[in-house]
């Protein structure tokens, strides 16, 4: 067995590597070449039948999941065969930096941080610059948005991305190690190029409960750590039920409630509507609130690595 300690020291390299380089390069990076894996698999699936395309999608999804588990578990086995017989701290510290450097990847709190602030800096040299930007982060319709409205659609990506790029990987890294990272990286992934209505309505339905199912526990927890006051959460769930997605919206509420401010999708749904609407400042501020979440997060995670691996 893995010492539990391995786990804790893993994930504080992992989010160190993130913090200091970013995203590795992309003809290294797992997560790509799950993309590239989706956009081919994904290619003739919606020319299915609802019936055919709901099952040939669920079948590819598992195709993929599964080898990655499975991966997932040998490097930790292969890692257990050969840093571990040196033993004590040396095989220790050897440990923890080979699994850090494979959940390093799996990771993306730098790049989220720097795109949302890349907006607002976008938005002092003009709006069209502003739009563009936040294009990069949000799958909806930029062309019409005013500058309040680009920096809500910034920070609602700041606070759900908090979840999906940060506390979920980890948290399902805690309990499962390197598979558990894996699998929620790859459905996440699946879900943001196969989870929509409309022509993906039947393909993308397993990818799309795959990940809310994976997602359920984690955004609660970035909700908790985005950190609005005890009382304030039946009103918290009250509003992150506005939102079509059973998971995006608890972040968001929490970060619309921890900044004062008021979160909308024109049209979908407004999160704290009763208070104003961002102005340039108040990205900063969902920054540092992020950060805060980030810095007690990986703390959390690393000491339910230590308690689900029975250090404790």
């Amino acid at each position: 067995m893995i010492d539990a300690t391995i786990f804790a020291g893993a994930i504080a390299i992992a989010m160190t590597l993130d913090r200091a380089i970013g995203q590795p390069p992309a003809r290294l990076h797992p997560v790509v070449a799950i993309g590239r894996y989706l956009e081919l698999a994904g290619s003739g699936l919606t020319a299915l039948s609802p019936r055919r395309a709901l099952v040939a999608g669920a079948a590819a999804w598992l195709a993929a999941a599964l080898p990655l588990a499975a991966s997932g578990w040998w490097l930790e086995r292969a890692m257990a065969a050969w840093l571990m017989p040196a033993g004590g701290l040396i095989g220790a510290l050897a440990g923890a930096l080979w699994l850090g450097l494979l959940l390093w990847p799996l990771l993306a709190w730098r790049m989220l941080r720097d795109e949302v602030d890349a907006v607002e800096r976008a938005l002092a040299d003009g709006l069209a610059e502003g739009r563009a930007r936040v294009a990069m982060l949000a799958s909806r319709d930029t062309s019409t948005l005013q500058p309040a409205e680009v920096r809500e659609t910034a920070i609602e990506s700041l606070a759900e991305n908090l979840c999906d790029s940060v506390v979920a990987p980890l948290f399902w890294f805690a309990l499962a190690g390197l598979p558990g990272a894996i699998v929620y990286r790859f459905a996440n992934t699946a879900d943001a190029m196969w989870g929509y209505r409309g022509r993906w309505e039947w393909a993308g339905k397993w990818a799309a409960r795959a990940d809310d199912l994976l997602s359920w526990l984690p955004a609660r927890i970035t909700a908790l750590l985005l950190a609005p006051a005890p009382r304030s959460w039946p009103a918290l769930a009250r509003m992150a039920a506005l939102t079509p997605s059973p998971n995006g919206g608890w972040p968001m509420a929490a970060m619309a409630m921890g900044l004062g401010v008021r979160l909308a999708k024109p049209g979908i749904y407004c999160l704290n509507d009763a208070a104003r609407p961002p102005r340039a400042a108040d990205t900063a501020r969902a920054i540092g609130r992020a950060t805060t979440a980030v810095r007690l997060g990986v703390a959390a995670m690393a000491m339910l690595a230590l308690v689900a691996r029975g250090a404790w």
